[in-house]
C-alpha cells in the first residue's frame, strides 16, 4: 500500500489510532487525526505525543472540512454511526478499518482469531504453540499490541497471530488470514448491532476473502456462510468434529493428545479454546510433544477465573472478563461446588433471564452491583435469593458473610465494566485488592 504523499485522516486516538497514525505518518503520509472526546489528561497526553511527531490532532464534536483528505482510517472503538465518521461517509471519502489498513502493510501469513468469548486466551495459547514448535511468531491485534505496531516487524516472522473483534472486521476490504478461527457467537455489542444477525454477519467478514487453500477453524455448532477455505471442525460437547473433548481429553482426529486436568484451564469454554489452538498447530507442524508442554504450561490470564484467596475455607475466583451473558454461563458451568456469584455492570440491552435454571443448579445467592442492578434483581429473584451492593467493596463485604467453608465466591459480572470502572482489567483489579484485604497475612 503506497501512502507516501497521501492525506489521512484517522479517527479515534485510542491506541488502534494512535499506532495508525504512526505508521502511516512514517510510510509518507500526511496524517490528522480526529477524535470527538472532550479532552481530557489522557486525551491531552497523546494528543501532544502525536502533535510533537508532527502529526495534526484535531478534538471536539464539531464538524471539520473533509476535502483535502485521500482516504479515512476508522479505530474499532468508533461507532460507525456517529457524525464524525458519517460526515466523511457523506463526503464519499474511502474509509478503511484500522485492521485493513494495517493488513496491507503485513508482510507474513496470518491466524485470526475471533468469536465472543475466548478470543485473547485461544490467541495467547496458539502463539504460546507456534512459539514451542519453532515459529517466529507474535500476538496482536485486539489482544493489546495494535496490529499497526505488529507489522513493523512481520517480515521477521512466520506467522502474525491475531486477535480481531467483530468491530474491527466490520470495514475489511481484502483482509485475507492464512488461517480463521471462529470459536463461538452468543449475545453481546446489541446495543451496537441491531440484532443477532447484524453481529453474525460482521463476525463472518474473518472468512470473506479466504481462499481454498487457505483454512476456516470453526465451532461445530456455528451457523456459517458458506466457505472457500478448507473447514476444520472442533467441539467440546460430545459432537462429531475433528477435534473433540472426550471423556476429559483433547482429541485430535480420534487420537487422545492430552487429558485436560493436566492443563491450568477449566471448564469446556477453556477445553474448546485448546481444541482450536491445537488445529492450528498441527497445520503449522508443530510436534505433538512440544504442543503438549506448551498446553500444560501456559498460564490463564488475569480476570478469567482467576483464583485471588481462600478465606476460611471460600475460594475467591475472579472472573471479571465476564462481560456477557455467555462469559457468565460458562464459568457457571465450570463450577462444582456451591456458588455465591457476584454479578452486574453496564446495561448492554441483553435479557438475562434464561439463566434462572443455572443459577437454581449452580449459585446459592446472587450480589449485584452497577446498572444492571434493578433488571437482574427483576430477572433472578425469583430463581435464587438476591442482594443488591451500592459498591463493590460493599458486595465484597456481602459475599463474606453469604459464603461457608467448602463454597465459592465468583466474581463473574456477565456485564461491561463502564458504568464504575475504567475496564474490566480495573475492576478485577479492585476486586482482587479488596478481596486480599480480608485474607490471613503470610
Amino acid at each position: 500500500m503506497d501512502v507516501n504523499g497521501k492525506r489521512v485522516v484517522v479517527l479515534g486516538l485510542g491506541i488502534s489510532g494512535m499506532e495508525a497514525a504512526k505508521l502511516l505518518q512514517d510510510k509518507g503520509a500526511q496524517v490528522t487525526v480526529r477524535d470527538d472526546a472532550a479532552e481530557n489528561a489522557k486525551v491531552a497526553q497523546r494528543a501532544e505525543a502525536l502533535r510533537t511527531r508532527g502529526v495534526e490532532v484535531e478534538l471536539g464534536a464539531a464538524v471539520k472540512p473533509t476535502a483535502r483528505f485521500d482516504f479515512g482510517v476508522l479505530s474499532p472503538g468508533i461507532n460507525p454511526n456517529v457524525p464524525l465518521v458519517q460526515t466523511l461517509r457523506q463526503a464519499g471519502l474511502p474509509l478503511f478499518g484500522e485492521l485493513e489498513m494495517a493488513y496491507r502493510f503485513c508482510e507474513c501469513p496470518i491466524v485470526a482469531i475471533t468469536g465472543t468469548n475466548g478470543k485473547t486466551t485461544t490467541t495467547e495459547l496458539v502463539d504460546a504453540l507456534l512459539a514451542a514448535g519453532g515459529k517466529r511468531t507474535m500476538a496482536s491485534g485486539n489482544i493489546g499490541t495494535a496490529f499497526s505496531t505488529a507489522v513493523r516487524d512481520s517480515s521477521e516472522l512466520d506467522v502474525m497471530v491475531l486477535e480481531v473483534s467483530s468491530f474491527q472486521l466490520e470495514h475489511i476490504v481484502d483482509f485475507r488470514p492464512r488461517i480463521s478461527v471462529h470459536l463461538n457467537l452468543t449475545p453481546d455489542h446489541l446495543d451496537r448491532y441491531g440484532s443477532m444477525e447484524e453481529y453474525e454477519v460482521a463476525k463472518w467478514q474473518v472468512f470473506r476473502n479466504q481462499l481454498p487453500e487457505d483454512y476456516a477453524i470453526v465451532n461445530v455448532n456455528l451457523r456459517l456462510p458458506a466457505l472457500a477455505a478448507k473447514k476444520i471442525t472442533f467441539s467440546a460437547e460430545g459432537a462429531p468434529a475433528d477435534y473433540q473433548l472426550l471423556d476429559g481429553w483433547l482429541v485430535a482426529h480420534g487420537e487422545q493428545v492430552l487429558e485436560q486436568s493436566r492443563t491450568n484451564l477449566i471448564g469446556q469454554h477453556n477445553a474448546e479454546n485448546m481444541l482450536a489452538a491445537l488445529a492450528v498447530a498441527d497445520l503449522y507442524n508443530v510436534s505433538r510433544e512440544a504442543a503438549i508442554e506448551a498446553l500444560c504450561k501456559y498460564q490463564p490470564l488475569p480476570h478469567r477465573c482467576e483464583k485471588v484467596a481462600e478465606i476460611n475455607g471460600v475460594v475467591f475466583l475472579n472472573d471479571s472478563k465476564a462481560t456477557n451473558i455467555d462469559a457468565l454461563e460458562k464459568a457457571l458451568i465450570a463450577m462444582h461446588k456451591p456458588v455465591i456469584l457476584l454479578a452486574g455492570g453496564k446495561d448492554k440491552g441483553l435479557d438475562f433471564t434464561g439463566l434462572r435454571p443455572l443459577l437454581r443448579e449452580k449459585v446459592k445467592s446472587v450480589v449485584l452491583i452497577g446498572q444492571m442492578t434493578e433488571k437482574l434483581f427483576a430477572a433472578w429473584n425469583s430463581a435464587v435469593p438476591c442482594f443488591p451492593a451500592p459498591t463493590l467493596a460493599a458486595a465484597v463485604d456481602k459475599t463474606l458473610e453469604l459464603a461457608k467453608p467448602g463454597e465459592v465466591v465468583l466474581f463473574s459480572p456477565g456485564c461491561s465494566s463502564y458504568d464504575m470502572f475504567k475496564s474490566f482489567e480495573d475492576r478485577g483489579d479492585q476486586f482482587r485488592t479488596l478481596v486480599l484485604a480480608h485474607a490471613p497475612q503470610p
